[in-house]
């Protein structure tokens, strides 16, 4: 430990570390159901100012500053991605106050909280302030598929966390424009005039970059295994090149070239998409762990009485002010405003940005910049934890919860889906039918199951569908190829352990297998669509059974030698789809979901 303290890490080592340390707490947060900026945050503080393992400004040297500049335009980059105006279009009044209205409340109120609270300067309280409208749409995604909340509610924070992302960072770097030019130019004309220039330069090139971009990669001048590439190169030329006019105004330039890409109808869109989330994935876990690595003690150790009423003020103040106000005579449930009021969680985001600019206020002399640091990770620290614990509690209070358990979503309306819809729906899970042929779904709606009529990968889907209720999909059409495409477009989304398909017609030749990186994975005992929907012809049914002491798996398959097991529910409602080859859970109060000859048509009831 003291020769790390002494001679530091090798670079390379550091990487390693960075990279073992972010990734493994996305891991960990992901098998214990947790947040996984809290467990960045412990790895960060643990190897950094707690053992001294790693010091990033000690180990990578001058290379930190823009390592985390670079990854920080490509995240913000991400942000804009995401802000795409047709969803926006259609989106509830609320969602709309919640852009319109409540970012610039809550930037007001946020600045006001900085400097009347925790002392800062103006200076800096106006970019932290606008850096704080942004509530981490990576972080709340998966506190609501945790919470499971309604429609309404869930839609509400989660455009809000989408739209103010981008929003949010250009609140922030058109504030830090303003205070550095202001602070480095010798006079008020030349300060408008290179701020001026600079946002005009960064406005042109990040629009003219997006542009060319689509234009190429729309007439295939650009082949398809190059477009990524080629896309985060021209994120770095564009960000480099507005930087070097006025220095941060490369931000602002990649967030307006995400913005214009995501809005243009591109072919490779959601391919360009999945790969640079999983990038942002990777950046945003090395930037948390060098940034809360890089934090010294004496700095921690200032996080005083008055850090801790900054805190309190901006979850119980300033951010349910700006919610309310800007929902008031909205329509919005009260119930409905109250969860949105006090749901905020900040994430990676604001760190980064605020340790970026942090360090920029503090170069040019506004010394309390060095202070957003420590405060923003105060902050991300406090509402994550806050509202990962107390989310799903508050909306069962405020009568907000969907269901108790997650749902399943199948997707073609047969008498085979109708079946497995009423035997899941009959144990309490939330379950829908999607079906592009209204007259498949009237089974489905005689049987009061919640229908969609529709095709399940359309846009229309992606706005009207409430996917937060739903964790695993079983496509179960008469058209393989369409099942396929469906479980493999909602494999990264879902998890590909959590999507399903009937067993395709020709999957036993070799001339028409695919590979493992296609379709879902089996459930059942394995039936194509017309076996699957025969044997519900042929009187079998589904139905639950509880397994016990008294009544175990080994004499329950005494006496229903023929049947197949379907899913079991664990005693903490875990559900599982299972496969001809899987074997169910052999506990106590453990359910399992069968499919069987119907009970009158056997000799034993």
């Amino acid at each position: 430990m003291a020769v790390a303290e002494t001679a530091g890490l090798d670079p390379v080592m550091g990487f390693a570390l960075v990279g073992a340390l972010g990734v493994g707490s996305q891991w960990l947060a992901w098998r214990l159901r947790m947040p996984a900026i809290v467990l960045m945050l412990v790895a960060g503080l643990v190897v950094g100012p707690g053992l001294g393992l790693l010091d990033p400004s000690r180990d990578f040297g001058n290379l930190l500053q823009p390592m985390i500049a670079i990854a920080v335009a490509i995240i913000l980059f991400e942000g804009g991605l995401t802000l795409h105006f047709a969803g926006l279009r259609d989106a509830a009044t609320g969602v709309k106050r919640l852009v319109v209205l409540g970012a610039p409340l809550g930037w007001a109120f946020s600045a006001g909280t900085l400097h009347y609270v925790a002392g800062l300067s103006w200076a800096t309280s106006a970019v932290f302030g606008g850096i704080m409208i942004v509530t981490g749409p990576t972080v709340i995604a998966p506190l609501l598929r945790q919470a499971r909340l309604r429609r309404r509610p869930a839609a509400l924070l989660q455009w809000e966390a989408i739209v103010n992302d981008p929003v949010g960072a250009l609140a922030a770097v058109l504030a830090f424009e303003i205070v550095i030019v202001v602070q480095t130019a010798t006079g008020a004309g030349q300060a408008v005039a290179d701020l001026v220039i600079g946002i005009a330069v960064a406005t042109l090139l990040g629009l003219a970059a997006g542009w060319g971009t689509a234009r190429a990669f729309g007439r295939g001048m650009v082949p398809e295994y190059m477009k990524v590439p080629v896309l985060f190169v021209l994120v770095l030329g564009v960000f480099g090149v507005s930087d070097w006019v006025l220095h941060e105004a490369g931000l602002l330039a990649v967030t307006l070239m995400g913005i214009l890409i995501a809005n243009v109808e591109l072919p490779s869109y959601t391919e360009l998409r999945r790969f640079k989330e999983q990038a942002t994935v990777m950046l945003v876990s090395g930037v948390f762990i060098l940034l809360a690595a890089n934090m010294d003690r004496e700095t921690l150790m200032a996080l005083d009485l008055r850090a801790l009423l900054f805190v309190l003020a901006v979850i119980f103040v300033a951010r349910p002010a700006a919610v309310l106000l800007s929902l008031a005579f909205s329509g919005v449930p009260r119930a409905e405003r109250m969860l949105i009021a006090l749901t905020g969680p900040r994430g990676v985001v604001l760190v980064a940005v605020a340790g970026l600019f942090g360090e920029r206020l503090a170069d040019i002399g506004i010394e309390d910049g060095a202070q957003m640091a420590p405060l923003a990770f105060a902050l991300v620290a406090a509402t994550v934890v806050l509202h990962g614990f107390t989310l799903s509690p508050l909306a069962r209070a405020l009568g907000l919860t969907a269901a108790d358990r997650p749902g399943v979503m199948i997707v073609g309306g047969s008498p085979w889906s109708v079946a497995l819809a009423r035997a899941l729906k009959g144990i309490g899970l939330p379950v829908i039918i999607v079906d592009p042929n209204y007259m498949h779904l009237r089974a489905a709606r005689e049987a009061e199951i919640e229908t969609y009529f529709g095709d399940l990968l359309s846009e229309d889907a992606e706005h009207r569908l409430d996917l937060v209720r739903y964790e695993q999909v079983i496509a179960a059409t008469d058209n393989d190829a369409y099942n396929t495409l469906v479980t493999t477009d909602l494999g990264p989304e879902f998890g590909r352990e959590k999507v399903f398909q009937l067993k395709r017609s020709k999957d036993s030749s070799a001339r028409h297998a695919l590979p493992a990186t296609l379709g879902g994975r089996p459930i059942g005992p394995n039936e194509t669509y017309l076996e699957a929907n025969a044997r519900i012809h042929d009187g079998w049914e589904f139905r639950a059974t509880k397994l016990s002491k008294e009544f175990t798996l080994s004499q329950w398959r005494e006496k229903n030698p023929k049947a197949f097991i379907v899913a079991d529910f664990g005693p903490d409602g875990s559900l599982r789809f299972l496969g001809p080859e899987a074997e169910p859970l052999d506990q106590n109060d453990v359910q399992i979901l069968v499919l069987a000859p119907k009970r009158e048509e056997r000799k034993e009831a």
